[in-house]
């Protein structure tokens, strides 16, 4: 397999005739999904989404894909293609319309309607769209796009077949191959093999379950195990998934109308999209099921149903709130039922936990993927790949959604069904592929870093600043204030000392007022009256001290104010 060199250079120019790739998020990492394709001058986007914050990046909201490669250009942008609704593939778009607000939009009537609703909140203007479905061919430029049906945990998701005289690229988006879908849309392998049979330069895939064996579990299972559940619970029932996952909602709706309960959404985004769902027909809702959530603890609690946000874990959700006691109305009783109903997104595992465990401790009895099938994967699993591999006999691979682990289990099922291992491409974000007569392999690299959303703040928080801010969550901050008298060279006042997270007594730093005051006055009896020289010596004195006395490294902020 052709793996991506940390010292690649920027790429030459491209070949005449040739297909450059160039993936902007999603490689490396799940979540922040985008690629362009440059062909003839002219550019097209695929997806465009974010990557939600871990516990490692304090105070950021999202992490946006890194438009600095494409800037200069956005006036080439033939158009932007969205395969599916989901935040991971559509939530930068809002970001990427503010430096070009008429890039026209591709996409089902789901992912679009989604995506309006996203667009009206950042007070963006409708821009030109394009509703396509399974079987649309459209082109834009030089580009020429066929789309194809997958299946995947929301509704109307496609693959995209992107055609120009370098060759036919095929990038499946997120897929999987339930052959039970509750929508009966299943993934169109006729058309895969159709591609496959016309050839397959490129062939892009979902690597996402690539480590895990076999076919993925079929959604239709959960619903014997909700209705287990809801048979068991003689109280509330709150079931918390994903307020994109139409197909999950209809589950539990449909169960609670077996079991003779009312059901209320709970969340802002879970409000919003299945009403979106409802209204285009991708959620069936019987009359009179659904009611206010403030209404709803007017009944029996056996009656009731709330479907929320935050099965992630995140701080702000309802579910969390819930966790914490200081939800507005929902308040959690002993023996109160909540299902957990999806996966946990790596790295929100501590978050996740946390309020299993805030909800343990109010009594409640939790349903999670640990321990009941109350969860199955939106994406394929290694038969699953293989199965596409061998219909779709791509001359090349370029695994695309995961983190490397996953790419490289992606490149391993490749080669397995005979791609030869220099034709399986292993990239990460900024690697640039070009697809030349036939032939694809990396060509250079492209900056591209994480831009970070703090409320309105894009992209002015670097990597610098969150190391201080981890520092200061993790280590404390300790501040030191000195007047000094340059001229006779004595401390005249302080050192005034104050900390907080590390030891918030300022008894503590009583030992060590002395060696600083020793520490300056022989720094200035040298001839140091530099202000920034003197901070520097208390910055050593103070942060040795704490070093060795208190094994911390917390941030020293000293001050020296001329007398």
């Amino acid at each position: 397999m052709s793996h991506p060199h940390p010292e690649l250079s920027a790429p030459p120019a491209l070949p005449e005739g040739g297909l450059r790739v160039i993936p902007l998020g999603g490689l490396g990492e799940v979540g922040r999904n985008m690629t362009v394709f440059e062909y003839d001058g002219r550019l097209l986007v695929v997806d465009c989404g974010v990557l939600f914050p871990e516990d490692h990046h304090p105070g950021v909201d999202l992490i946006l894909p890194d438009f600095s490669a494409i800037r200069d250009r956005l006036d080439a942008v033939e158009a932007l293609v969205l395969t599916h609704g989901h935040e991971d593939h559509i939530g930068a778009t809002p970001y990427l319309l503010r430096e070009r607000g008429d890039i026209p939009l591709v996409g089902s009537e789901l992912t679009l309607a989604l995506l309006g609703s996203k667009l009206r909140e950042h007070r963006l203007r409708e821009t030109v769209h394009h509703v396509v479905k399974a079987g649309d061919t459209i082109s834009f430029g030089p580009f020429e796009l066929e789309f194809v049906a997958v299946n995947h945990s929301i509704p109307d998701a496609l693959a995209v077949a992107i055609r120009t005289l370098a060759g036919v690229v095929l990038h499946t988006g997120d897929f999987k191959m339930d052959q039970l879908p509750l929508d009966g849309r299943i993934t169109d392998l006729v058309a895969f093999a159709r591609l496959g049979e016309e050839g397959v330069d490129l062939f892009m895939t979902d690597s996402t379950n690539a480590e895990v064996p076999g076919f993925t579990t079929h959604e239709k299972d959960i619903s014997p195990v909700l209705d287990r559940v809801f048979h068991a619970s003689e109280q509330r029932i709150i079931v918390a998934c994903f307020a994109s996952h139409v197909h999950r909602v209809q589950q539990v709706l449909d169960t609670a109308v077996k079991h003779g309960r009312k059901v209320a959404w709970v969340g802002r985004s879970m409000v919003r999209n299945m009403g979106i769902a409802r209204d285009l027909g991708y959620l069936t809702v019987p009359p009179g099921l659904i009611v206010d959530a403030k209404e709803l603890g007017d009944l029996p609690a056996h009656k009731q149903v709330l479907i929320s946000t935050g099965s992630q874990g995140e701080p702000l959700s309802a579910l969390s709130r819930i966790a914490q006691r200081n939800h507005h109305f929902v308040r959690l009783e002993e023996n109160d039922t909540v299902v957990l109903a999806s996966s946990l997104i790596p790295g929100n595992e501590n978050a996740v936990y946390r309020v299993i465990n805030g909800l343990s401790r109010l009594g409640a009895n939790v349903v999670h993927k640990g321990n009941a099938l109350v969860h199955v994967s939106g994406h394929a699993s290694a038969g699953e790949l293989l199965y596409c591999y061998n219909i779709v006999k791509p001359k090349n691979v370029l695994p695309i959604h995961g983190e490397v682990r996953h790419l490289r289990a992606n490149g391993d099922l490749a080669r397995a069904t005979g791609v030869p291992a220099d034709r399986v491409l292993l990239a990460e974000d900024g690697v640039v592929v070009d697809l030349v007569d036939g032939r694809a392999s990396i060509t250079g690299k492209v900056e591209c870093g994480y831009v970070f959303v703090d409320g309105s703040n894009v992209g002015g928080i670097t990597e610098s600043s969150l190391k201080d801010r981890r520092i200061l969550g993790e280590e404390g901050f300790i501040s030191v204030i000195v007047v000094v008298d340059t001229v006779t060279g004595k401390v005249v006042s302080g050192p005034e000392i104050h900390a907080r997270g590390f030891a918030e007594d300022d008894a503590t730093f009583d030992q060590i007022r002395g060696p600083i005051l020793e520490a300056l006055e022989r720094a200035i009896a040298e001839g140091t009256t530099d202000t920034h020289q003197l901070q520097q010596t208390i910055r050593r004195t103070i942060g040795r001290w704490v070093g060795n006395k208190h094994r911390r490294r917390p941030m020293i902020i000293p001050v020296v104010v001329e007398a």
